[in-house]
C-alpha cells in the first residue's frame, strides 16, 4: 500500500484543482486551481525517481554502484516543473488583470464579449 499512497496523492491533488477549476465562478480562483493541478505533478515525478535506501547523486563521498542513489534527472524535471507552473502562473494572472482592467470583472459568466 505505500508504494501506491503517493501515486494517490498526486491523483488526489490532481482531481482537487480540477474539481476547484470547473466549479470556479473567478478567474483568479481559476488560475490558482490551475496552479493546483499542476502541483500533482510534483509529486508524481519525484514518487517516481524516489528509490528506498537512496541517496544524493554526488559520488565524491562513494564508489559508484556501492549503494542505489535516486534518479537526478527526475529531479532536475521537477525543478523545471515549478519554474514552468511559476511562469505560466504569473502569465495567467497578468491576462485577467488585464481582462479585469478591460471589462470591470473576473467573472466568466459576465464576460459577453467571450462568448461565440
Amino acid at each position: 500500500m505505500m508504494s501506491v499512497l503517493p501515486y494517490l496523492v498526486a491523483v488526489w491533488i490532481f482531481l482537487t484543482g480540477c474539481y476547484g477549476l470547473a466549479t470556479s465562478r473567478n478567474l483568479v480562483h481559476a488560475v490558482g486551481c490551475l496552479a493546483v493541478c499542476q502541483s500533482a505533478t510534483y509529486v508524481l515525478l519525484l514518487t517516481v525517481g524516489y528509490r528506498d535506501g537512496g541517496t544524493a547523486p554526488v559520488y565524491s563521498d562513494i564508489e559508484p554502484g556501492s549503494r542505489p542513489v535516486v534518479d537526478p534527472v527526475v529531479q532536475a524535471l521537477a525543478l523545471t516543473d515549478v519554474v514552468v507552473g511559476a511562469t505560466v502562473t504569473a502569465l495567467l494572472l497578468a491576462l485577467v488583470l488585464q481582462v479585469a482592467k478591460r471589462h470591470g470583472t473576473v467573472d466568466p459568466d459576465e464576460l459577453r464579449e467571450l462568448r461565440g
